[in-house]
């Protein structure tokens, strides 16, 4: 018995695979608003927009909800867009998410509906996100009658490193006086190039890392590069600490609980001949639980305030805090590859095998609501994924068809979790 029967407790595997079987019908029901949902995601890709002022994509996305029995409300600190739909009986309420902003990247895909804004692009699929999530409250609006319960469909800006799940946490979204009072689950989506398209995967417990960045200024003495024993030169202790930090993350974290730790930006001086007063390092901790995260963060400062007063220099450590562990629960997880078996067919749902050392910010929702995360795979037909430009690259690109397995996907998702007693 899978960990969705035993919390409902009322059905057997027959009884819920007999429940779940007309449910293969969403695909071909997806399939139909296809052409909607095209539209939509290349109407949001040829005009992505960075952060939390999305005016654009919220626009579009009012637009393509505008016909639909929902209650829509706006964000006050953010372009966010939250949509109730009541069920036709009282019952939980579920969550489903979507993020809608796009990346500071020059495209270079070709495509012919490719980026008109200078510098911005979708290189994440958060326009296909933002598509699928509007054609899948359309498909669940036409079903009304089959939910016993509330959906909250959450189309969020800000994901790209501006914290927009949390403006949103913070406006109320989660609370018992939010739009659609306190969710008992939720569930999120996000394509990949590197899976096949229409390969769905997840994971329980820790499914992508915490993200948090590091600012280390080293002060010595400047002077002139022909004396340096009349001066006090930083690089040296920099480049030390770079050599410390690595040793630090080897012999004091666990191999069993990982942490990733990278120097990507390192600047000192400025020209050949003279030592100078201050060097800077910058760089990223990547860990997949918080008491890993923090012992982590806590030593680099002891690290680098060590290395600095080895050298005679001193030192200042500045942690910009990312986002949190993106944490799976198990049964969530177990509910949605469920589902992704009954919709797409059981050869098209695989474990997960290793978290990503990526960050999510669903992972605020994650820290206050029982939910999951799962990856759909989008890679194009004549390409093999291992090839793939990645996401985040200006040239990746996805396979459009994927996104009729994702609307499928966030359907049955809340028609299983909303489904009569």
């Amino acid at each position: 018995m899978s960990a969705p029967e035993r919390r409902t407790g009322s059905r057997g595997a027959g009884g819920r695979a007999a429940h779940r079987a007309p449910e293969r019908a969403l695909l071909a029901e997806a399939r139909g608003l296809q052409p909607r949902t095209l539209a939509l995601r290349r109407v949001l890709h040829r005009n992505p927009e960075v952060g939390l002022s999305l005016p654009v994509t919220q626009a579009a996305v009012l637009s393509a909800l505008r016909d639909l029995p929902l209650e829509i409300s706006t964000g006050r600190g953010a372009s966010s867009v939250v949509a109730v739909l009541r069920g036709a009986r009282p019952g939980p309420t579920v969550l489903v998410r979507a993020d809608m902003d796009a990346l500071p990247l020059t495209e270079d895909t070709g495509l012919p509906f490719a980026s008109e804004v200078d510098g911005v692009m979708h290189a994440c699929g958060h326009d296909l996100h933002t598509a699928m999530l509007a054609s899948s409250a359309r498909l669940l609006a036409d079903r009304r009658e089959r939910l016993s319960g509330t959906v909250v469909f959450m189309f969020q800006p800000g994901e790209e490193a501006h914290h927009g799940a949390r403006t949103m946490i913070e406006e109320g979204l989660l609370s018992a006086d939010g739009p659609g009072g306190i969710p008992e689950s939720a569930m999120a989506l996000h394509v990949t190039s590197r899976l096949a398209a229409g390969t769905l995967q997840t994971r329980p417990d820790s499914i992508m890392a915490s993200s948090d960045d590091l600012h280390v200024r080293v002060t010595g003495r400047g002077g002139h590069a022909s004396a340096p024993h009349d001066a006090l030169d930083p690089v040296p202790a920099a480049a030390a600490m770079v050599g410390a930090l690595q040793t630090m993350v080897t012999r004091r974290v666990s191999a069993f609980d990982p942490a990733v730790l990278t120097i990507a930006h390192i600047s000192a001086g400025t020209t050949t001949n003279v030592i100078p007063e201050t060097a800077v390092l910058e760089g990223t901790v990547r860990t997949l639980s918080e008491e890993t995260r923090a012992r982590v963060l806590a030593e680099v400062g002891q690290v680098c305030t060590g290395v600095a007063a080895a050298y005679g220099c001193t030192c200042e450590v500045e942690v910009e805090a990312g986002y949190p562990v993106t944490v799976n629960d198990p049964d969530v997880a177990d509910r949605v590859a469920d589902v992704g078996r009954s919709v797409l067919g059981s050869r098209f749902v695989e474990p997960m095998p290793d978290p990503i050392m990526g960050s999510e910010d669903f992972s605020y929702v994650l820290g206050r609501v029982p939910g999951a995360l799962a990856f759909l795979g989008a890679c194009p037909a004549d390409v093999d994924p291992a090839e793939a430009p990645p996401n985040h690259s200006n040239r990746v690109v996805f396979d459009e068809d994927a996104m009729v397995g994702g609307v499928a996907l966030y359907s049955g998702y809340v028609l299983d979790a909303l489904r009569p007693t």
